[in-house]
């Protein structure tokens, strides 16, 4: 294709759009506040991108499993306080009963009491959180027990799934953030009978005696109470270590994240004063071009016939 215009202007032209081409980019980044906001801004950048943003989603991710496992296992925590509570309390009753001046109508008030401890901590054991029953391990939407006076321990087990779930931290390691109903209320032998420290038995024993008036059987189940005492105090204590172990998972996760946006905003964001710059420049380099090319001299055919 043959131009009709002359060399000067051609070049003229071309560093004009070169200008206007200039002013647009900063004029984008300026607007967007983003480097690179299509593919064709930097093909080689993409890839590294898109890997940033994947790690960002599944951070964000693990952060809302860590805020539900921080939630459940101070719901825990709570409920075995409680429990603890309701075993002092236990142990109290358990004195009085095995005093030889208390009577038996007096033992059958104090067998009452301890029948509403037994329910509370079966209620213990039912803890939910978010409708789910935080130690009934993987079978989480029913409850693991329920009270049944008639039965040995005073309960009925209704389930005895594991807790396998574990919980991931953002370092990509994983750690048991709950255990079961039965680890912590219904702990057994090998050979499946109460172990000394099983803590639905211990209140039930002591029940039961106190209903006989049976001053021994008492007396017996106070070290049955104190076992149990010394259980929950011990579980307690596991979830302490969990909810320190979450806190430190957040905090991590929290560190990463801006560790990623950091990166990316190292690639993706503009550098707005740059591009101010840019953009005062090039409107700076127009007027100035246009005022040049407005006072170059203009010839025509006319000008050189007589």
């Amino acid at each position: 294709m043959i131009s009709s215009l002359d060399p000067t202007s051609e070049l003229f032209l071309a560093n004009l759009s070169q200008v206007q081409q200039r002013m647009a980019t900063a004029t984008q980044q300026v607007s967007s506040g983003k480097r690179i906001t299509a593919a064709s801004d930097a093909p080689d950048q993409i890839d590294t991108i898109l890997q940033l943003r994947a790690n960002q989603s599944q951070n964000a991710q693990v952060q809302a499993n860590l805020s539900l496992a921080q939630t459940t296992a101070q719901a825990a925590d709570n409920a075995l306080s409680s429990s603890i509570n309701l075993m002092d309390r236990a142990l109290v009753l358990a004195d009085q009963g095995a005093n030889s001046t208390t009577d038996a109508q007096s033992r059958q008030s104090i067998a009452q009491e301890v029948e509403g401890l037994l329910e509370q901590m079966v209620a213990a054991s039912r803890t939910q959180v978010q409708g789910h029953y935080i130690f009934s391990g993987d079978a989480y939407n029913a409850p693991a027990y329920q009270l049944d006076l008639s039965a040995p321990t005073g309960v009925d087990q209704l389930s005895n799934a594991a807790a396998s779930s574990r919980i991931q931290d953002p370092a990509g390691g994983t750690f048991q953030a709950n255990k079961t109903a039965q680890d912590i209320f219904d702990s057994r032998n090998s050979d499946g009978t109460p172990a000394s420290d099983n803590v639905f038995n211990a209140l039930s024993t002591l029940r039961t005696a106190l209903l006989n008036n049976d001053t021994d059987a008492v007396t017996s189940s106070i070290d049955l109470v104190k076992s149990s005492l010394d259980h929950l105090n011990s579980e307690q204590a596991f979830y302490g270590t969990v909810e320190n172990r979450i806190q430190d998972a957040v905090s991590f996760s929290q560190s990463y994240d801006m560790q990623l946006q950091t990166e990316l905003s190292n690639i993706q964001d503009a550098d707005i004063p740059t591009a101010v710059m840019n953009l005062t420049q090039g409107n700076t380099q127009l007027q100035a071009a246009f005022q040049m090319q407005a006072k170059m001299p203009h010839s025509t055919l006319f000008d050189y016939l007589g």
